[in-house]
């Protein structure tokens, strides 16, 4: 019997939603609130993997990147399977600009077009079901 016959197989484990916080998003046009649970990303190795490999978010899901300082964001979709969302918001938790429909597996840049200290990613089309504007803001909390 040889080495050769025991083939180790790797597979991608699934990375399931674990609730870290919860996020309220606050409409600016009708004072109307939608609330979220949320995982957070804030060392470097979950603001790296982000929410790559998941198969799916729940609606009141999303993940809330927090970094160190405010400035420009870049985010691309590299091995995210899932269409998302991208919504900047600034250190004021200000909602600052959106980027709606990102496509899974798509690495072209995602840009904040101005400063963010945060982002959250939510499932694609719930910005514009939400109705949400630049003049919204944002509070979270962590567990």
């Amino acid at each position: 019997m040889s080495c050769k016959d025991n083939k180790k197989v790797i597979t991608q484990t699934e990375v399931t939603f674990t609730k870290e916080g919860e996020l309220t998003i606050f409409k600016s046009a009708d004072s109307s609130k939608i609330s979220l649970d949320i995982e957070i990303a804030d060392t470097d190795f979950d603001i790296q993997t982000g929410l790559m490999y998941r198969n799916q978010m729940e609606k009141n899901q999303g993940m809330l990147f927090i970094f160190d300082d405010e400035r420009e964001r870049f985010f691309y979709m590299k091995n995210t399977k899932i269409p998302l969302d991208l919504i900047y918001i600034d250190a004021d938790t200000n909602i600052v600009s959106f980027q709606k429909n990102a496509k899974p597996f798509d690495e072209s840049s995602l840009p904040s077009n101005g400063p963010a200290k945060y982002v959250l990613e939510i499932n694609a089309g719930l910005v514009d079901t939400w109705n949400l504007t630049a003049k919204d803001s944002i509070i979270f909390t962590k567990q």
